[in-house]
């Protein structure tokens, strides 16, 4: 029986990263001895078991034969004769394909080492291709590394752009596919992970209404970089730097699909294209199952970012209908993500990452005017039922008016 370390532990380790989670592989050793020595087995689809003491994870070598569609559908084999390349050819990429032995030697069959130098994430094998899963973990992998320079390897793009037009990406489940973008998402540049999926296909085969935006012209003056898909690609950019959550990239990233629906004859202006996208962000919010606090925010920004931008010059009457809407009473935390996802599609644009977005507490001044309307009052002054909340909102609406006359004066 042999024990190795492989995978994300050993690449990280070698890139100079925080190891978080070490995976151990067992060469040699049939469940029956993992047994024998105190290991638990874990679920009944792989041969893997935990650590009597520690509880870490420890897989036997396998080998695996697609046998169906999609990322799960392969057989696998696991035996005391399945070597250690055996199991690392099965592997997405070469930098994922190293194992490093108790006294620290890596062992490297597949070009790993050489590829960690050279920036390239390259796949291990032709088999690569047998994985729709796979398009999504390089891309992600890529949105990870791209700050120190890693690339997709142009032979390993094609497979991709292979499975995106083979039509297997449709077989991945939407729970699978959201936490591959989920966590994509939150890497260091997320813009990377939809640009590769853009460049190989995959983003037209999984959210077309994302991909129609690419070449899709808008007004030069408020947008310098023209494209809506390079401007979509910005705005995660600033998402990343100004490390937003979840929700807000998410809602970053579907907010103008509207602009996808305008026709080509009125480009470069998009008249209305916040409520045109709406209903193709409820569809993608549908598709990919997002949780429902990513699903809220998305649809409200798609709706209501433009309200954001020109925050200065809405009436109080709107401003009203805006906080009523948002429900800052009660739902804050979700009025102070919608600020966020105005201003950074506000910074995703070219020369303007910069520029300062007074709106910003202009809106939050404006939630705390209303918020500071107190119902007390009004009860006592004997409203109640619907005339407590007709009495509520016009005495918010002063307050508003007041916050208006003071900003201007």
């Amino acid at each position: 029986m042999q024990i190795y370390k492989v995978g994300g532990a050993v690449r990280d380790r070698l890139l100079g990263r925080p190891v978080t989670d070490v995976d151990w592989l067992v060469v040699g050793a049939s469940a029956e001895e993992m047994l024998a020595q105190g290991f638990r087995p874990v679920g009944d689809d792989f041969p893997v078991f935990l650590h009597p003491k520690t509880q870490e994870e420890y897989a036997l070598a396998r080998t695996e034969r697609k046998s169906g569609r999609g990322y799960g559908g392969f057989t696998f084999y696991a035996s005391p004769d399945v070597t250690l390349e055996d199991d690392l050819t099965r592997r997405d990429l070469t930098i994922n394909a190293m194992a490093e032995d108790d006294h620290g030697n890596v062992l490297d069959p597949y070009g790993g080492l050489k590829d960690l130098d050279a920036r390239v994430l390259r796949h291990v094998s032709p088999a690569f291709a047998e994985d729709p899963l796979r398009v999504l973990r390089v891309a992600r992998f890529a949105a990870r590394y791209a700050p120190l320079g890693f690339q997709v390897a142009e032979e390993t793009q094609a497979l991709m752009r292979s499975l995106s037009e083979s039509g297997e990406l449709s077989s991945l489940t939407p729970e699978r596919s959201w936490k591959e973008i989920s966590r994509a998402l939150m890497e260091d540049r997320p813009d990377v992970f939809i640009e590769v999926l853009h460049n190989c296909g995959a983003l037209n085969a999984m959210l077309p209404e994302l991909d129609a935006l690419f070449g899709v012209p808008q007004p030069a003056a408020h947008h310098p970089e023209i494209d809506t898909g390079m401007h979509v690609l910005s705005v995660l950019r600033q998402c990343a730097e100004h490390q937003q959550p979840l929700t807000v990239r998410w809602a970053c990233l579907l907010h103008d699909l509207g602009k996808g629906l305008t026709p080509p004859e009125e480009w470069p202006r998009h008249i209305a294209h916040e409520h045109r996208g709406v209903k193709l962000i409820k569809a993608v919010n549908e598709r990919c199952k997002a949780p429902r606090d990513c699903q809220e925010l998305a649809v409200l920004v798609g709706e209501y970012h433009t309200h954001g931008h020109r925050a200065l010059e809405l009436k109080a009457s709107t401003l009203l209908e805006l906080l009523q809407t948002f429900d800052v009473y009660r739902r804050p935390q979700r009025f102070e993500e919608f600020i966020a996802a105005c201003e950074m599609d506000a910074r995703g644009r070219l020369g303007l990452e910069q520029r300062e977005y007074p709106q910003a507490a202009y809106l939050r001044a404006a939630a705390e005017a209303a918020r500071a309307v107190k119902v007390q009052p009004l009860v006592e002054q004997g409203f109640k039922g619907a005339e407590l909340g007709e009495a509520l909102k016009r005495e918010r609406l002063k307050a508003l008016q007041a916050y208006k006359a003071s900003e201007r004066a």
